[in-house]
């Protein structure tokens, strides 16, 4: 399979990840298929992504530090940012978030699947009150695997 217009596709143990960038910013990062062909950087940004990602893989400690297009809703900005105030190795749940923004799960869980910069806004620490919860708007397969991974990876489970 193509590598579907990104400018980087880097392989991941489970996966492979997709970065687009655009006017300087980081436009996108999704989880791929490894059937998905990794893709050298093509252009600095892409390359700086690939090697935090890259570095992640590695150390799942790495901050990220990348120009993210300002994307979203007002909500989902302000979910994104509760979810990026979750600490490696640790997780929280859609009603604690909800609370603390005075929404509802469900509204939590849509914005968490709407995240558009995946690993660097790690929506993945984000898990139901009784199980993993589900994953980029899944709720089993391919992407609960990555979720699996991902939090694996980083000790949370």
């Amino acid at each position: 399979m193509s590598n579907l217009g990104f400018d980087a596709v880097i392989e991941f143990p489970v996966m492979h990840v997709g970065v687009r960038t655009d006017a300087g910013a980081v436009a996108e990062i999704a989880y791929l298929p490894t059937s998905v062909a990794t893709l050298a950087p093509s252009n600095r940004l892409a390359e700086r992504a690939a090697r935090q990602l890259e570095k992640y893989v590695d150390d799942p400690d790495t901050r990220f530090d990348l120009p993210l297009a300002a994307v979203g809703s007002p909500f989902q900005r302000r979910v994104w940012a509760a979810i990026s105030a979750i600490p490696r190795g640790e997780v929280s749940t859609y009603g604690r978030i909800a609370k603390a923004l005075r929404s509802a799960p469900r509204a939590v869980g849509q914005a968490c699947g709407s995240n558009w910069f995946p690993v660097v806004i790690p929506c993945h620490r984000v898990v139901g009150a009784k199980d993993l919860g589900g994953f980029a708007h899944h709720a089993e397969g391919f992407h609960i695997e990555i979720k699996r991974w991902l939090l694996g990876h980083e000790r949370a489970l």
